[in-house]
């Protein structure tokens, strides 16, 4: 239950000799050696597990198709986009952290969610569009990380049939296979309630994003080494090896791949709620999103470049696939396999805000949907397994499953996902929100730079999704379902 600033200032003086107090009705405890001032458990994050959230929600899969991206585009136009990309994500990400509370950005209500905020200071239909693209978003990052899980999964098999054969077996896999198992995977950790119990998930997934993309890294800077050049041009891939037609609506896609790595912004309160305060969850969200922009965007630079100067215009969609059959092919594995571990956490950071909003929706329609069963593993404490929660995960991620085995277009999917979410979520939502917060005047000229801003980043998600929709109906036009391998 939340509580209102009036209500927490008549019982501050009570609150640390743990009485319990009851707002609309509804007791609350107020010992604040143990509740923050909504009633609920005190908070317990910090900058670290923090930029750990949102590390692993940033750096995921689409870092892999950056070197592709900067092929599309060139050495000019590639390392450029992704620096307007990060200042954008930098700025709005920043704004958006001033919105977890109404009003005041210290002691204001809380917004325990995106679309909390989006409600409560918005409100009307901004609350209805907000909340088909959030989810719709969300969803469909559950069905790019399970496609490139499954990528990973295929890249190891391959690898071994490879080396067990010599190189004498073509070894095609059908990813299908892989794509259940990594859905039974998340059958499982779907039922982690929430952000607040599945912390040490994140840090797991942080950890892995850097390993495999350090290693993506280092395996492109010894290509460079062994062919001794920079490959590359100053305007990528160019006209004559694909048309003009087609030139176009690859960059484009890039642009939504790029767009994909930087589109995380309406996860960001359901991380911010994390935190503990003192000191101020906006001062502490604010110092964890500048260190895990600067750590990812180096990340994502130093991926990107390097990885189009060791392919030039051949760079491939994901970088780990373009290396071939080398000695150190375990190393290959190794980068798949921190993938694969990673995406199990992202999969998780994206699912978990969609899974309280379906049984936020449902708690208020069947009041008594909270029933459940205990469970007992040998040799853990017992737990009690909530039923809804059970049957209603379950079926979102075998409805994912099913869909990303579908369509399994690694780079055609993250382009759609991106130039959906991009300007909604990462940039008009928070835009708008932080104008009605910090009442800046209409027409002043903040607001003009801010609402031009919000223009420009419209038209790019427009191109991005225009040429990730035409890749996908390209491929599909060639795809026959659960039938082609990899």
């Amino acid at each position: 239950m939340v509580v209102e600033n009036a209500s927490l200032a008549s019982l501050s003086h009570r609150r640390d000799s743990g009485i319990e107090e009851a707002i609309d009705g509804v007791p609350i405890q107020t010992d604040s050696k143990f509740y923050d001032d909504d009633g609920r458990l005190k908070r317990t994050g910090n900058v670290w597990t923090t930029s750990s959230h949102i590390i692993t929600a940033v750096v995921g899969s689409g870092v892999l198709s950056l070197a592709w991206s900067i092929a599309q585009m060139g050495w000019i136009a590639g390392p450029g986009v992704m620096i307007f990309f990060s200042v954008v994500a930098l700025y709005t990400s920043s704004i958006l952290a001033e919105c977890y509370r109404c009003g005041d950005s210290h002691f204001g209500k809380r917004n325990y969610t995106f679309m909390d905020a989006v409600q409560n200071i918005l409100g009307g239909f901004s609350v209805t569009i907000c909340g088909i693209v959030q989810y719709l978003n969300l969803f469909g990052s559950a069905i790019g990380y399970t496609i490139a899980a499954s990528m990973s999964l295929i890249e190891i098999r391959k690898s071994f049939c490879l080396h067990s054969s010599g190189g004498e077996d073509s070894c095609h896999v059908s990813g299908y296979p892989y794509m259940m198992a990594f859905g039974a995977i998340q059958l499982f950790f779907s039922q982690i309630p929430d952000f607040h119990n599945m912390w040490w998930l994140s840090i797991v997934a942080a950890i892995m994003s850097f390993g495999y993309s350090t290693i993506g890294l280092c395996l492109a800077v010894y290509k460079i080494t062994e062919t001794g050049s920079f490959m590359g041009s100053l305007t990528g891939i160019s006209i004559g090896t694909v048309t003009p037609v087609q030139k176009v609506w690859a960059v484009f896609q890039a642009l939504g791949n790029i767009a994909f790595a930087y589109s995380y912004s309406f996860v960001l309160l359901e991380i911010q709620d994390t935190i503990k305060s003192p000191p101020s969850e906006v001062n502490t969200m604010k110092k964890a999103t500048k260190l895990s922009i600067a750590v990812t965007t180096t990340f994502y630079m130093l991926c990107g470049c390097m990885g189009y100067a060791a392919f030039g215009d051949s760079a491939p969609g994901n970088l780990l696939t373009g290396f071939g059959v080398t000695k150190a092919y375990w190393i290959i594995d190794i980068a798949n396999a921190a993938i694969v571990i990673h995406l199990v956490g992202a999969y998780q950071v994206y699912a978990q805000p969609l899974f309280a909003f379906i049984e936020k929706e449902a708690a208020k329609k069947w009041p008594k949907i909270d029933k459940g069963f205990k469970v007992k593993i040998p040799g853990l404490p017992s737990y009690n397994q909530n039923i809804f929660m059970l049957v209603s995960r379950s079926v979102f991620v075998i409805i994912t499953t099913l869909i990303a085995m579908l369509i399994p277009f690694f780079n055609d999917v993250l382009g759609v996902i991106g130039a959906l979410g991009f300007w909604p979520l990462t940039v008009y939502f928070p835009l708008e929100m932080y104008i009605i917060q910090k009442k800046i005047p209409r027409w002043s000229t903040k607001w003009i730079l801010m609402e031009l801003m919000s223009v420009f980043c419209l038209l790019v998600s427009v191109v991005a999704g225009l040429g990730s929709v035409v890749g996908v109906l390209l491929d599909l036009q060639k795809y026959k379902a659960f039938s082609s391998d990899f």
